[in-house]
């Protein structure tokens, strides 16, 4: 499926189940009610809780790790680690709109600690309707580098999605309109006047048909204008 701007998207979401699983390259569906996975398919990483007190049970744990410091306008901040190599694409997955790196270390079990740290103070998660409530928005610089005053900055990143919005767009589920574009794991979407964000792991085991969606949907006040 294609989500570069203009692209015209016709699809109704129909049930949802779990989105099952992929074996050796191909798909295995799965029927069971719970999405987007069930307990059977889901995947639970070692690392999504780790505060450092780990044995590195992972190969890649014991790879070079970065940790950093993440922005969503217009000032919402929070700590994370990843693995070198992938720091921008971990931020552009995010959706962050600036960060900074902040600490190179040997793995990921140093630098889960010293995330946990800094956490205290600054918080290791954003919420998705935190990130689309400032969709619109910009980074308000002065906060954001009084943060970073506090840290050594190794590089910065800023980052642009070219989404072009001058409201908040209505958060929604669904998958008909004009793409506007995407920002992490949110795709925006205009419809008769309105942009709508989606949060795409509210999709992940819809089934769907390739026909316009016919129920109503929420507008925004700048679509009477």
């Amino acid at each position: 499926m294609n989500l570069d701007p203009g692209e015209t998207l016709t699809y109704t979401l129909e049930n949802r189940h779990c989105a099952g699983t992929i074996d050796d390259g191909t798909h295995v569906r799965c029927d069971a009610t719970a999405a987007p996975y069930c307990p059977q398919h889901t995947d639970r990483w070692p690392c999504a809780r780790c505060q450092g007190d780990c044995n590195l049970p992972l190969e890649s744990c014991r790879e070079e790790h970065a940790v950093y410091l993440a922005a969503f306008a217009p000032e919402t901040f929070k700590v994370g680690v990843t693995r070198s190599w992938r720091l921008e694409r971990r931020l552009r997955e995010q959706g962050a709109d600036r960060g900074a790196h902040i600490r190179t270390v040997d793995n990921g079990r140093i630098a889960r600690q010293i995330e946990a740290d800094i956490a205290t103070t600054v918080g290791d998660s954003v919420r998705v309707d935190r990130k689309v409530a400032g969709l619109h928005r910009s980074v308000l610089l002065d906060e954001w580098e009084e943060l970073l005053g506090a840290f050594e900055v190794l590089e910065r990143f800023d980052f642009a999605y070219g989404l072009e919005l001058n409201d908040r767009p209505v958060a929604e589920t669904l998958l008909s309109g004009s793409v506007r574009g995407t920002k992490g794991r949110i795709l925006v979407i205009e419809r008769n006047g309105t942009a709508y964000a989606v949060d795409m792991r509210d999709l992940v085991g819809c089934e769907i048909t390739q026909s316009e969606t016919a129920r109503d949907l929420q507008v925004s006040l700048g679509s009477f204008e």
